[in-house]
């Protein structure tokens, strides 16, 4: 029910020179480049075994306006679900990962630290912190028998690890329970002994023994079959040392000092009112945030309590900005991104990329363009190299303006055991998955 979660922290790719904004660039049109994605058109039937068993959404059924919408197989009575764990590989055993002990929350850290998403060009791999994975992991509701891992008999080593968090999800009318799907990661010496699928099975088993029968999940590969398929996009901050780590490039007829100009940002925010979510705001937040949300096809339903936990500032993990009125101490508008910084490789003089991702924004009264540059200033302020967002909800109304550049990197969206008839444009999407 997922696949690694996440796009690599990929690159901007060439721009037009037209654009000094889309200077900074990288050619996606190498010669490994095509001859990889060949090779990946070539493996599509043998990569969709699996899925191909699976009740998701088939290529042959896209537009068929015989099927319904909705679940694609029906609730199996709880009894008959599968009782004892999908058998694995002999050496190996199932683990249920307890994030709140150190000791667990650390060897999780390091096998994702050290195996998952990387980029095409293997130069940053995700580095998620501590506080992030127990943040993402401990919503509202959660069940500890989702976080599962996978270690070796002899020595105990954690060497896989899947995880499934609850969620409501809207689709269109319908309020459907969810798992979130994500993090599944299998070590890299390992990658040849199929342990993914088995996972994926496991999960799905604990997921149903709690009565729920849907999923969503993102993958930066193409499985059956998308719900949409979004656009990563990078605004630079610190635009010399994203050059420097091999992350983007100076543009043609761009000098280093014009790069820094033009991506310079003032000092503080401009909108008066503008200022950190608090706790005491989570009801104004809760109301602007389902108002906003209803409008997206797709997207979460969510209440007070989940707005606490996923919006409420947590320093490293999380931050949230909204406009308060001056004059009628309403809240007007709301902005936040969650922090996510990549491990930079085989680079001398840095190591980490810090990046922010853009989570959440409504604007009722602040225009949007304006309450993003704010959101900017602050990251910058905060010291993030770079503000990556995806061209879901409104977003495409503000990136190339603030000067984001496309990346090379594209973000599939999926529903598991749901069908929609058509795929989504990624404007009708109103969920971000972390």
């Amino acid at each position: 029910m997922g696949d690694n979660n996440n796009s690599p922290p990929g690159s901007p790719k060439e721009a037009d020179h037209d654009s000094d904004a889309n200077q900074i660039v990288k050619d996606d049109s190498s010669l490994e480049t095509i001859v990889r994605k060949f090779q990946d058109s070539m493996s599509v039937g043998k990569r969709h075994a699996f899925w191909e068993t699976q009740p998701v959404g088939q290529f042959k059924d896209l537009g068929d306006v015989s099927l319904a919408e909705g679940p694609i197989e029906p609730p199996t009575p709880l009894s008959e679900v599968k009782q004892e764990p999908y058998n694995l590989p002999t050496q190996y055993e199932w683990t249920t990962c307890d994030l709140d002990s150190e000791d667990t929350c650390t060897e999780v850290y390091n096998l994702l630290k050290n195996n998952y998403v990387e980029d095409d060009e293997n130069m940053f791999r995700f580095n998620y912190s501590k506080e992030f994975l127990r943040w993402a992991l401990h919503p509202p509701g959660y069940f500890r028998s989702w976080h599962i891992g996978v270690r070796a008999k002899t020595n105990k080593k954690l060497v896989a690890f899947i995880t499934g968090v609850p969620a409501r999800i809207r689709v269109r009318d319908e309020i459907v329970k969810m798992a979130e799907i994500n993090f599944l990661c299998v070590h890299k010496k390992l990658r040849s002994k199929r342990l993914a699928p088995v996972m994926i099975k496991e999960v799905t088993r604990r997921v149903h023994l709690e009565n729920i029968w849907q999923a969503a999940y993102t993958a930066g590969v193409v499985l059956p079959t998308p719900i949409t398929t979004c656009q990563y996009w990078h605004r630079s901050l610190n635009p010399k040392k994203l050059i420097d780590v091999g992350f983007s490039r100076l543009g043609a007829r761009m000098t280093m000092s014009r790069t820094i100009k033009l991506y310079k940002l003032p000092d503080s925010p401009a909108t008066p009112g503008f200022r950190k979510m608090e706790l005491r705001d989570v009801p104004a937040v809760t109301r602007l945030l389902r108002n906003y949300l209803s409008q997206f096809v797709v997207a979460p339903d969510f209440d007070e309590n989940d707005v606490e936990h996923w919006l409420l500032p947590e320093e490293n993990v999380v931050d949230s900005y909204l406009v308060e009125s001056p004059e009628t101490h309403e809240v007007t508008d709301f902005c936040s991104f969650y922090t996510l910084p990549s491990s930079i490789l085989g680079n001398q003089t840095y190591s980490i990329l810090k990046a922010a991702y853009s989570y959440y924004n409504v604007s009722t009264k602040t225009p949007l363009l304006q309450l993003m540059n704010d959101a900017l200033i602050v990251a910058k302020k905060k010291d993030f190299d770079v503000f990556n967002a995806l061209d879901v909800m409104q977003n495409e109304s503000f990136l190339k303006e603030l000067k984001f550049g496309p990346g090379d990197g594209q973000l599939h969206y999926y529903l598991y055991n749901y069908r929609m008839r058509n795929a989504l444009k990624p404007s009708e999407l109103g969920l971000v998955l972390l």
